[in-house]
């Protein structure tokens, strides 16, 4: 056994993360990264999650940074196995989660030679430029020390990203002086002091009919406890985005929640006279394509200089970190006698039971799922929504989420990153329920991942509607062209699969067997399957604008 004594680049990579209180790695061995994973191993501060792929691995790490707080670690190797992640590092990138890639790379004289050596790419940095934030490639193997810090505060600082760094393959093993390297001061602050005009706090204590939109911004700066203390004060309405669900416990009677493009909440924002946006991306789905009817009244709360006017006018752009302008705010507005208007908060009130309503209305029976659901599962359940119908109809809107960090989903709209997400998530906060929303046909893009599940002691419930293909798709084929191609899938027998992957399993084609396995799922501690039959249940069917649908038939130039 080599007993290795000396320090090598990849003793100083495992030196950085443990440095930067990263306890777990996902990833898949290979020749190009295995000093790495031998580092790690002789480390032992580092636990080292085995995924079934590349993309599975960066899901995993992705969701276990949301679900935390923390920064989320994949290692792959090189060439195909960092284009595998490539897609799942799109996710990542779109949601701004702070996660660190650590790929290999051709041995260093090889790179850009064209010489075919093995799993060469031929240009794998602008290929990870592409889907990161930003993509570093190692050139001096003695500056390893400094290069991974500076890749870690990247990947943390704001706008937060995915970074790559790619460390050639015989580098790795290198023998090198250990650099103890002192930092004597911060590099970028962003909870400075928050210089807040006397006009921002007036507009706030003096409006009649405020809006808050309450973004990931809240939950990244740990702020929900300013958020409410702020909306107590106030008595606004509280609209979120997907990624800001859970900021505010989503059954506080002001929360109408993620309902931001229903008609209801556009009406009430028309006749708003102030709204104060908190680390809000304002996406086009979100807000009909761009076209909310935002007051000019706006303050906007952002970290990143660069959020404010990129979607919508800003009259008032606040520059700071959520948690400590809320502060100020709230500081500023703790001497003053506010009187909300009471008929305004029970119109705010109606309009959130009203949103609710026609959903559920137009859903059935889904609507007693989501019901079933909201009963059933524990307010620190942590959500997991895939890109599938029931995921985003109701299953984001109507299934309550209570704590900041418990809501994930796909940002990218890449379809089956849900289960190995689920994983990722239940790793990072096992004393948690996690349940992932998915369907079918994205389900199987990762589903080999499932047996991670069990070999990680992940006990996640999957929530698996089956409508035998890709559902949404058909809908829009059929309503642009009244026919349909590739969306019918033929599916193994899911119960049976789930089976043979250590899970245990069980078919519900009815609302009150939907009920059962639910609650035999919460019961039983280990990882769950519930195969929803949707053709037995009731077909869902989506929704959406005559313009969108118009896009996809032909038209003239």
């Amino acid at each position: 056994m080599n007993n290795q004594k000396a320090y090598t680049v990849s003793d100083a990579i495992v030196e950085e993360l443990v440095r930067a209180g990263v306890e777990v790695v996902y990833g898949i061995v290979s020749i190009h990264n295995m000093p790495i994973y031998d580092a790690m191993l002789r480390s032992g501060k580092i636990r080292i999650v085995t995924a079934r792929g590349e993309s599975g691995a960066v899901n995993m790490a992705d969701a276990y940074a949301r679900a935390t707080g923390k920064l989320g670690v994949v290692l792959t190797s090189t060439g195909a196995g960092a284009g595998n992640g490539a897609g799942s590092l799109t996710e990542s990138w779109n949601a701004g989660t702070p996660l660190l890639h650590i790929t290999g790379e051709a041995d260093s004289h090889y790179i850009g030679t064209d010489q075919r050596y093995i799993h060469e790419c031929k240009d794998q940095l602008k290929m990870m430029d592409g889907a990161n934030k930003a993509a570093y490639l190692l050139k001096r193997p003695k500056q390893i020390t400094p290069f991974m810090r500076k890749a870690i505060e990247e990947a943390l600082t704001v706008p937060t990203g995915p970074i790559t760094v790619q460390i050639p393959t015989n580098f790795q093993p290198l023998i090198i002086p250990r650099n103890q390297l002192i930092e004597v001061g911060t590099v970028q602050d962003t909870k400075v002091k928050i210089n807040l005009p006397a006009e921002v706090v007036e507009k706030i204590a003096t409006a009649k009919r405020p809006i808050v939109w309450a973004g990931h911004g809240v939950i990244a700066s740990g702020a929900s406890e300013e958020l409410l203390a702020l909306v107590e004060k106030i008595q606004p309405a509280v609209v979120t985005s997907e990624a800001g669900k859970g900021s505010i416990p989503e059954n506080h009677p002001l929360c109408i929640g993620n309902f931001a493009f229903f008609t209801q909440f556009e009406e009430l924002l028309k006749k708003s006279d102030l709204l104060i946006s908190i680390g809000v991306r304002f996406r086009g789905g979100e807000t009909n394509g761009w076209t909310s009817p935002l007051p000019e009244n706006h303050i906007n709360i952002d970290a990143d200089p660069n959020a404010f006017n990129r979607n919508f006018d800003t009259l008032y752009g606040l520059v700071g970190d959520a948690k400590a302008v809320l502060q100020e705010i709230n500081n500023a507005l703790a001497e003053r006698e506010l009187t909300p208007d009471t008929a305004y908060v029970d119109e705010v009130k109606a309009v959130r039971q009203a949103v609710r309503d026609d959903l559920c209305s137009s859903i059935k029976p889904y609507g007693d799922i989501a019901a079933i659901m909201r009963e059933q599962l524990p307010d620190h359940t942590v959500l997991i929504t895939d890109v599938t119908i029931p995921g985003y109809t109701w299953g984001n809107k109507l299934v309550d989420v209570h704590e900041p960090r418990n809501y994930l989903y796909m940002a990218g709209g890449g379809i089956g990153q849900g289960l190995p997400m689920a994983i990722g998530a239940k790793i990072g906060q096992p004393d948690k329920p996690v349940v992932l929303i998915a369907g079918d046909g994205g389900f199987m893009l990762n589903a080999g991942e499932m047996i991670t599940a069990t070999q990680e002691d992940a006990p996640i419930i999957v929530l698996l509607f089956d409508d035998g293909g890709y559902g949404i798709l058909r809908y829009y084929q059929e309503a642009a062209y009244g026919r349909r191609a590739a969306v019918d899938l033929k599916n193994p027998d899911f119960v049976m699969m789930a089976k043979s992957m250590g899970f245990e399993a069980e078919k519900a084609s009815s609302v009150q067997e939907f009920e059962k396995g639910l609650a035999n799922a919460l019961a039983s501690q280990k990882p769950y399957m519930v195969v929803i039959d949707v053709e037995a249940v009731g077909t869902l069917h989506y929704k959406d604008s005559e313009e969108y649908i118009a896009s996809f038939r032909p038209h003239g130039e």
